[in-house]
């Protein structure tokens, strides 16, 4: 065991999942590391669209032990949320190793091999905070549209100036969707959003007037694993997507883009809706969001959609291994910046 590095505990990724679990490992006196493959905290922050903020005002989005220092009704910028990611490694120290690209996780008795490159890594437990999405996702029929429709994915979407056409069809109508189609139509393009109708999370003139607060209350209480009606939403996201939190379908509307139902698929090389349209679009955004990309884990983990059967972030199958970030873990703020410390918690808590 002399070729590997040896911890108790070992991290996989350093966003704000695996800094909450960093902050709370610190605190017990673990003996941990967090490996990540970027170089610099907050990474992938700065590279998402330039005019993006939080959708959850700052009074909702501290990490344990260290508040984001904004006004309390306020909706951060990404480029200040990964500020803050940063100063929070450097005010706990974390121990962070950037440009650690993890290619496999492996177990046998001992523990859990780690092989990142060249460096190796052994560890009684592993926390997993890659976040389940990660490879972006687009629809096959995309194959099918025309050479002349410029197609990107919302990945790759920082500003409407990164879209060469006049008319732009957004695929994907939750928040992602929602804001990028109404930013290409305050630009002055000609905007189409096609998808379903997510819902969003309910508005009111209580809510507003308390900034957002009862909002905050109502997605950490309510809408959980352990409620009827957040069971009802945790099948309702992971098939149609996140409600919408700021951006609703009427402030989209009003901006003057034209809302339309799924695509379908079609043998004509131009965008179909499944009302009849036909889309003129030039250009097409698929703020389809992503899929699992866990195939560095060599384990017998998941389930036929490629998703790892858990109960809590807890990997029941396989002792010492767990979850933290995942879409829903816990509930709708379990992936949120504001929602993740209460999971990492619990999830350092089962840890000896």
């Amino acid at each position: 065991m002399s070729s590997y590095d040896e911890f108790n505990t070992i991290v996989i990724g350093a966003g704000q999942a695996g800094l909450a679990a960093g902050y709370y490992l610190q605190e017990k006196g673990d003996h941990f590391v967090i490996l990540d493959e970027n170089e610099t905290i907050g990474t992938t922050w700065r590279k998402r669209w330039d005019s993006l903020r939080l959708f959850t005002p700052t009074h909702s989005n501290h990490l344990p032990g260290m508040k984001f220092h904004k006004p309390d009704v306020y909706f951060p910028t990404k480029d200040e949320v990964a500020d803050y990611l940063e100063g929070y490694s450097g005010q706990f120290s974390l121990p962070v190793k950037f440009g650690m690209q993890v290619d496999s996780l492996q177990r046998n008795e001992a523990g859990y091999h780690i092989t990142a490159g060249q460096k190796k890594f052994h560890a009684r437990n592993v926390i997993i905070a890659t976040g389940a999405f990660r490879t972006p996702y687009v629809p096959r029929l995309a194959k099918k549209f025309s050479t002349k429709i410029v197609q990107m994915h919302s990945t790759m979407y920082t500003k409407p100036a990164d879209v060469p056409v006049s008319k732009a069809l957004v695929v994907g109508a939750g928040n992602s969707g929602a804001e990028i189609a109404l930013e290409l139509a305050k630009a002055g393009k000609k905007v189409w959003l096609a998808g379903r109708d997510v819902g969003s999370i309910p508005a009111d003139k209580l809510g507003r007037y308390f900034g957002g607060r009862p909002y905050w209350w109502f997605m950490r209480h309510a809408m959980t694993i352990d409620t009827p009606l957040g069971k009802r939403m945790k099948s309702t996201v992971f098939k149609h997507g996140s409600p919408l939190i700021r951006t609703q379908r009427e402030h989209v509307a009003q901006a003057g883009v034209e809302l339309l139902p799924r695509l379908i698929d079609s043998d004509d090389e131009i965008p179909h809706a499944e009302n009849g349209r036909v889309i003129a679009a030039e250009g097409v955004i698929w703020a389809t969001g992503f899929r699992p990309d866990y195939g560095w884990i060599q384990l017998p983990i998941f389930d036929k959609a490629g998703y790892p059967v858990h109960e809590r972030g807890v990997v029941t199958s396989a002792p010492g291994l767990y979850f933290l970030g995942l879409h829903f873990q816990t509930g709708l703020t379990s992936a949120l910046l504001g929602g993740v410390g209460q999971d990492a918690k619990f999830i350092t808590g089962q840890i000896r």
